[in-house]
Formats: structure tokens, sequence, C-alpha cells
């Protein structure tokens, strides 16, 4: 066999650096932090490269959606709970900036547990051997009177659950998402799976007043999505319902013929999961919206979304 020679490199053809078009510039880099900064301070010294443009942008268009007063829906798992950021979301709710909260079912869960003893997540692998996980009485037998209550005057699942809320008193409702939606009247809609929530496995539950009102709320969250021209639709934590549902109240709003193209989606959780990314980030804004996926924890970049947004508004300024 014959020894191959190395390739010659003499002949090969280069060209200037400084002609070349390249996509990192210094003028994007990030500035140095100075003690005693703001919050906007600090936004406007983020590198405006990849997820730091990204940011920017989706505020900018967060901000643009607030002041035309478009409809800006927040879908989010019940994990945004149990990590503490119910004061954030609260606060968002009472500025006007959310039109729309939805939840899966665990997200009821969480919410009315906080409401009633003012905790929540109990520790599953030590409940799980003695069958003990999810047996918490007081949980089981409020959330599933609540809907069988719902059920019975035609109102649909989060706003059973909210006024459920309100009408107990509850010593903690302050930090109840359902009951703030219930006192602020935004929709809170609840999209449940059967067999996954711990209420489906206590005596008191009621499976056709989970499906009655649960349906419901899909409607009611479809009739938000038909308004969601110029909008955003921000997707926190949820890999699965969540976008399933989205998508398809998108497909029954277009289907209807409501005009919903033009607008703004983000994914925000802790890695890129198939289903978000497809329907929520990608293919609803084909006809003409953008998406945007930030990855990180929920306890971090949903408050820094929420602060910088509040900033812009209250500065007027676009960073």
């Amino acid at each position: 066999m014959d020894t191959l020679e190395p390739i010659s490199l003499k002949n090969l053809k280069t060209y200037s650096l400084k002609k070349r078009a390249s996509k990192v510039s210094v003028k994007n880099f990030a500035s140095s932090w100075e003690p005693g900064g703001t919050m906007g301070q600090w936004f406007e010294k983020l590198p405006n490269i990849l997820a730091g443009s990204d940011l920017r942008n989706l505020v900018k268009r967060l901000s643009m959606a607030v002041k035309e007063q478009k409809t800006i829906i927040l879908a989010m798992g019940a994990h945004a709970i149990k990590v503490g950021l119910s004061p954030v979301i609260l606060d968002l709710m009472e500025r006007g900036i959310i039109s729309g909260l939805a939840m899966n079912g665990a997200g009821i869960i969480h919410d009315s547990e906080v409401a009633m003893v003012g905790a929540t997540s109990e520790d599953v692998e030590s409940a799980l051997p003695q069958g003990k996980f999810g047996m918490a009485r007081e949980t089981g037998e409020f959330l599933n009177g609540a809907i069988t209550e719902g059920a019975k005057v035609g109102i649909g699942l989060g706003a059973s659950v909210g006024k459920h809320i309100l009408q107990a008193s509850l010593p903690y409702a302050r930090y109840s998402l359902l009951a703030a939606g219930a006192r602020l009247h935004i929709p809170v809609t609840v999209h449940v799976a059967i067999g996954t929530d711990i209420i489906h496995i206590h005596p008191a539950v009621n499976g056709s007043a989970i499906g009655e009102t649960s349906h419901r709320d899909f409607r009611i969250f479809a009739t938000l999505v038909s308004r969601l021209e110029g909008g955003v639709y921000i997707n926190l934590g949820s890999a699965v319902v969540l976008p399933e549902v989205f998508l398809k109240a998108l497909t029954l709003v277009r289907n209807l013929g409501f005009e919903v193209k033009r607008f703004t989606t983000v994914d925000m959780d802790f890695m890129r999961h198939y289903r978000p990314m497809n329907n929520v980030v990608r293919r609803p804004t084909l006809e003409g919206g953008q998406g945007f996926s930030l990855i990180g924890h929920h306890e971090i970049m949903f408050p820094l979304l929420a602060a910088a947004l509040i900033e812009n508004l209250d500065s007027n300024k676009v960073f």
C-alpha cells in the first residue's frame, strides 16, 4: 500500500479578517458591575448575545403588549408555586399585566394547601412506602367539595376553587393565585389529567364534576387564546399538559376564524423539552410571531423577567 502524502496548504485561499462578517462584536459584550447599581442598570449591562439578546427582545415585546393592552397568558406547572413564585405572579396580576392564568391539576393542590396552612409539598419518598402519600384529609375534602359545588352552579374548576378559598377565609389566602383570580376577575383555568393528582384517590372525588369543570376551563382558556394576537404566551415549567392544551386551543380558535398569528411565545424551564419547543416556541409562531426559549431555574429566571418588565414599564424605556 502506498504511503499517502500530507495535502499541501501552499495554494490555500484566504481573506482579510477585517472584511469577514462576524457574529460576535465587542459592542455586544457585557459591561462589568458597579456596586450600588439598579435593576435597570443590571439589565442594560447584559451581553446582547444569544439568551441576553432574547431576554431583551422578550421584555420589549412584553412591554409593548402591556402598553397596548394585549392579552398576556401565563401557563404554569405546579413547580412554580413550590419554588415560592406566587408573590411574584400575584404582583403581576395586581398590576393588570397578566390577562389569564392556566395551571395543571397539581397547581390547585399546592395553591390551596398554601392558603390553608401556609405550607405544601410533602416528602413523597418517606410517605409512599406506607401508602400515606397524598392522603392529607383537608386537601381532598376541600378541593373535591369545591369542584363538586362548581359543577352544580356551572362555573369552571379554577373559579370554583378560587371562590371557595375566598369564602372560607383561609388564613394564608393572600398567597393564593386562585383566590386572586376570583377577587380580581382574572380567569384562572385548570387543565386536569385524571389520575395525576392526589385528590383523585380521595373518597369525595367526583369524576364527572372534574371533567365538566375542567372542560369548561378549556373553553375559557380557548377564549383567551382567541385574543392572543399581538400578545404574549408564557409557558413556565409545564413539559407536557399545558403545551398540548395550548396547541389544541390554538387550532380550535383558528378553525373558528379567529386571527391569531402574530404573537410572542416563550418557554421557561430547566431544560428543553420536545413538546414546549414544538407546541409553544416553534409551531404556533410559524405564521408571523416569534418564539423564545429561556433555560434556567424558575426561582431565578422568572423573578428576573418580572423585575426587568416592571423596570421597563416604570422607566418607559426599552432596554
